[in-house]
């Protein structure tokens, strides 16, 4: 079922993120913009907490964007998992994938997203995480291997996606659905409201 309109009007708005998950969920919420790619690189520090690190990108990809367009208002995100003080960033192969799984199964880690809203000519910003709590399954390897195999996990912090046969893998979820796969729509919806 499409979502309704958004019920406020927005400035131009930019999607500062090439995830095709992104772009699907903002399509969701009933929104028009433009994908520029942000080339701002990560940063990851064990001294800041998931939702630090997240917001900190979100703002490094935000910013690097919106110099080039200062009159449009730019939307980046970050999403970081994490089990304690270990995070799982994207994995660099499938084995890295398959290890971040093994680490992850049958236990309850955070997938924070960090959302940063900025608009320089307007000096206008927004910038706030949400944290979602998932837990996993008990998995045997090969179930994790045939998952790994499945859903090209390479993009994915934490290797998996909760979208793409997460039945298989998850357990239970506590908190935003959407921001396990890439933003938390609840969340934006709320604070681009707020933007006017």
């Amino acid at each position: 079922m499409a979502s309704a309109a958004p019920e406020f009007h927005l400035p131009e708005l930019i999607l500062a993120s090439a995830s095709p998950r992104r772009s699907s969920l903002l399509r969701e919420m009933g929104f028009n913009f433009a994908v520029v790619r942000s080339e701002a690189p990560e940063v990851a520090s064990e001294f800041l907490s998931p939702a630090e690190i997240a917001q900190v990108n979100a703002y490094r990809k935000a910013r690097q964007v919106a110099k080039k367009h200062p009159d449009v208002l730019v939307l980046a995100a970050d999403t970081v998992v994490s089990l304690g003080r270990e995070h799982f960033g994207k994995p660099r192969s499938l084995q890295e994938a398959e290890a971040m799984l093994i680490r992850l199964q049958g236990r309850t880690h955070q997938v924070v997203t960090g959302i940063c809203l900025l608009h320089l000519r307007l000096h206008r910003q927004r910038l706030f995480a949400e944290t979602t709590l998932v837990t996993f399954r008990q998995l045997h390897v090969e179930q994790i291997r045939q998952y790994v195999a499945r859903i090209h996990p390479l993009d994915k912090a934490g290797g998996y996606a909760i979208q793409d046969e997460g039945d298989e893998i998850v357990k239970s979820i506590q908190g935003s659905f959407s921001n396990v796969v890439g933003l938390p729509l609840e969340r934006l919806r709320q604070e681009l409201s707020c933007w006017l």
